[in-house]
């Protein structure tokens, strides 16, 4: 059965794992119920998460089976209900790219949002465009939410100036991609085409490029003022642990 999950999540299209999610969170928090982990965003316990990721990426523990959940998920969570205006300031205007299916219905819901998704492909999105091209007037959005969608672009610094251009002036927004500690600069190869190479090479067989602990500079090349945000300075050990956030997980707030 765990193989047989791990290669739904591994194969299948986004789209169509969209879909099967709805089935699968039915069942899924009986079989993992307990009191060890808890996610802070469905606010429900469980007896361990779902693993995740890829066969180079691999991480147990870490996929929320009510909400799905991930690390980077829960961290945003935590900052935005503990450190933004995102929950109490009115008529918030929020563009959300890549609109993760665990904020999605939250998001919509929030009285004091007015909020749009948008997406190349997502049939959950309101919108689809490609983000290298954005067809929106300047200075829309007091919030942009964009998170692991860089490292599948062609050219993410002209995706990270699109994203710029349409955020207010004294807007804000979380972007995060996954980043390899070890590497200083971001790892790009063209050349590596195949999935099974794409996979070895930048953890996932979509992705183009794997980032260093360049990447803030990046967002500051498209315009950005960066504040990365390590949230397990602020939180008791035992707490960020049973959210099952690594101390790795940072976040990346930018600003116009």
């Amino acid at each position: 059965m765990k193989k047989f999950y791990k290669w739904l999540l591994n194969t299948l299209p986004r789209p169509i794992l969209i879909r099967l999610s709805y089935v699968f969170r039915l069942f899924a928090p009986l079989l993992y119920k307990g009191n060890k982990v808890e996610c802070p965003v469905c606010e429900k316990s469980f007896s361990k998460f779902l693993s995740y990721g890829s066969d180079i990426a691999h991480r147990e523990n870490v996929l929320c089976p009510y909400d799905l959940t991930l690390e980077r998920h829960r961290a945003m969570w935590l900052y935005l209900k503990n450190k933004s205006n995102f929950f109490t300031k009115d008529d918030l205007t929020v563009m959300h790219i890549a609109p993760e299916q665990c904020f999605h219905k939250k998001f919509k819901n929030q009285k004091n949002l007015k909020y749009t998704t948008g997406d190349l492909l997502s049939p959950i999105a309101d919108l689809h465009f490609d983000l290298h091209e954005i067809p929106l007037e300047d200075n829309q959005y007091e919030v942009i939410f964009c998170n692991h969608v860089m490292e599948h672009v062609k050219d993410d610094l002209q995706c990270m100036k699109e994203l710029y251009r349409i955020m207010k002036p004294g807007g804000w927004g979380i972007m995060q991609v996954p980043i390899d500690a070890s590497r200083n600069e971001t790892y790009e190869d063209w050349s590596i085409t195949t999935p099974e190479e794409r996979e070895k090479h930048f953890w996932q067989y979509d992705h183009v490029r794997l980032y260093g602990l360049n990447y803030p500079k990046r967002l500051e090349e498209a315009g950005f003022k960066v504040d990365v945000v390590d949230l397990s300075e602020e939180m008791p050990a035992e707490q960020f642990e049973r959210y099952r956030i690594p101390k790795s997980e940072l976040l990346y707030v930018v600003r116009k």
